[in-house]
This record gives C-alpha cells, structure tokens and sequence, in this order.
C-alpha cells in the first residue's frame, strides 16, 4: 500500500496559495530569490525564525504559518503584520481598521529612532557585516550628538553676545 499525500482543497486552499503568491512577491521585493533550489528559501526561513520546511510549503501554497510566525514573517518581508493576517485568512479585512488607532501612537507621534541593532535586524543582517553596520552607525550617531552639542554650544554664545 502507498502513501498519499492529502493536498487540502476548497478555501483553505485558496487561501494558502494566495498567501504563498503573496509572501513569494514580498520575499522577492525584499531581495530573496526564493525559486527553489536558490538558497533564498534557506535565508528567508532563517530570518524569519521558521524552519526551511515550513517556508517551502508556504511559498509553494500548500500550507500557511502557524499565526506565532506571522510577526517574524512580516518583519522579514517588510510587510504589515496586518496584511499578512488578512491574506492568511485569521482576520477579515474590516477586523482591523486601516487608519489610525487611537489607542496606538500614530506615525507622526515623536519617538524614539530604532537603534542600529534594531535595523541590523529588520535588514537581516548578520556576522560582520551586522558588526560593520552597527559599529558604523554608532560612530555615526556619536559624531552627530557632538556635532548638534557644538552648534548648541555656539548657539547660545551667539545669544549671550547679541543680549550684551
């Protein structure tokens, strides 16, 4: 007797693919060439916290991700955590408004920059070129605070003299 897979059919199927086609765009746009055999597969699965199992069945429509890897998913394709859930079908596309929550800080509310850690991961990076871009971006960061304290500085002398 042979084994035969089961290949869901109906809307959960369709779903998958749509999901599948979905992620397939992203990950390309994103700078992963997923086309089997192309090591892109590995990579994204890597960086998105799934195994390269899961990845393929996802990518070839045949499965969705468990919702726990959406998040690392989405930050991996640079997508919305919430264009990812209505793709997948967890939510509806009128469960979660588009526009702005009131209870959320919005977008033009002041906040902190991510660090350079936080982008090295939204990057992917890794190794020493995450330790090349940290290390940049840190010098770069400490060169701007001194240079802002300076013109600060001078700032207020030029104050000081014009109230004299």
């Amino acid at each position: 007797m042979s084994t035969v897979e089961h290949t869901p059919t109906g809307p959960g199927n369709a779903a998958a693919q749509r999901f599948g086609a979905l992620i397939t765009r992203l990950a390309h746009e994103a700078g992963y060439d997923v086309s089997p055999g192309s090591g892109g597969r590995s990579a994204l699965a890597r960086d998105a916290c799934m195994s390269a199992s899961s990845v393929g069945r996802m990518l070839d429509g045949k499965t969705l991700p468990m919702p726990g890897q959406l998040e690392g998913l989405a930050r991996t394709v640079h997508a919305d955590v919430r264009t990812l859930l209505v793709a997948a079908g967890v939510i509806s596309d009128a469960a979660w408004p588009k526009g702005a929550n009131p209870d959320v800080l919005s977008g033009s509310a002041p906040s902190s920059p991510p660090s350079p850690e936080v982008v090295a991961d939204m990057w992917g990076l890794t190794d020493s070129i995450r330790e090349m871009f940290v290390g940049s971006a840190q010098h770069a960061i400490r060169l701007q605070n001194q240079a802002n304290a300076r013109r600060t500085e001078q700032q207020g002398r030029g104050e000081a003299l014009g109230r004299g």
